[in-house]
């Protein structure tokens, strides 16, 4: 999710050569074993809240977290929210531990809200990346680049989703437009997870693809510095919100329109993901068939 400026306001109105580009990590389930399992990550719940109204989700605790689990198409679906920023890998590493249970994951998709860094991209926009980038150089990847599963983003592709070049890791939330403006230059859009994200579904042996839907667009501030309102629990705290827009009241249009633009957004996700993973189930079928064809 992009920082959780937008979500929390629906509310208001092995590594190896994965790292380097490779196009398929390892896969770690059999065809004849289980459904395919995929893993959707959201930063906070105002980004799922729309998913998770349309569909019956088990819930589920694992260790300190609340897994949301549904079958769908034939995929065994679990979503798991990660907190906002740098929080984001732990959590997933933790809970991925837990969850895989010696059978891992096919894909992980890390999905939520986005902030558009060029004006093509617009409020309620679908992206899927290439590629993924970070502010900082990481020790265990080795790069601050990765790339997304291209057979991932090609479904997406194929699903309505924008193909873009890349999306940018801040390790901040990215308020003005100026400064969108300087990292125009690196990437399509700016979140605080994807990076890590699918870092961490690599090196757990999944195929992994950034998702985001826009928020809020390049050329816009938003309306409140959604830094000071961040929690030590990775989640936007909206009485430090309030408290700014009552020292700021000129901000609450501003507010209320980029709650708007953020329910448009999240609710444009779940269409997507509802198209979405039943193509990628399409997909696993005919690659299984394909394996008992060279087998036999």
């Amino acid at each position: 999710m992009y920082c959780s400026c937008g979500s929390v306001l629906v509310g208001v109105a092995q590594l190896g050569a994965v790292y380097a580009g490779a196009d398929v990590a390892p896969n770690l389930r059999l065809a004849s074993e289980i459904a395919m399992r995929v893993l959707v990550t959201f930063a906070v719940d105002a980004e799922f809240a729309p998913w998770r109204r349309r569909r019956e989700f088990e819930t589920v605790r694992v260790d300190d977290a609340m897994v949301f689990c549904l079958q769908l198409s034939g995929a065994e679906v679990n979503v798991l929210l990660t907190g906002i920023g740098d929080s984001s890998a732990s959590v997933l590493g933790l809970q991925m531990s837990s969850l895989s249970a010696g059978q891992g994951f096919d894909v992980c998709i890390s999905s939520g809200l986005a902030g558009a860094l060029r004006a093509e991209h617009v409020a309620g926009d679908i992206l899927a990346a290439r590629q993924v980038r970070s502010h900082i150089v990481h020790a265990d990847a080795g790069t601050d680049t990765l790339e997304c599963d291209h057979e991932l983003v090609s479904v997406a592709e194929a699903c309505g989703a924008k193909t873009v070049g890349s999306f940018y890791m801040a390790d901040h939330i990215v308020v003005t437009s100026s400064e969108k403006a300087r990292l125009s230059t690196l990437a399509d859009a700016v979140d605080m997870e994807s990076f890590d994200l699918v870092k961490e579904a690599y090196a757990w042996g999944a195929r992994a693809v950034a998702i985001r839907a826009i928020s809020d667009n390049s050329g816009e501030d938003l309306p409140v510095d959604f830094n000071l309102a961040l929690t030590g629990k990775g989640d936007i705290s909206l009485g430090r919100i309030a408290g700014q827009a009552l020292r700021h009241p000129k901000s609450v249009k501003g507010l209320l329109k980029l709650g708007r633009q953020s329910r448009k957004a999240a609710e444009a996700l779940a269409d997507f993901l509802e198209q979405y993973i039943p193509k990628l189930t399409q997909l696993d079928k005919a690659e299984a068939i394909q394996r008992k064809a060279v087998q036999a």
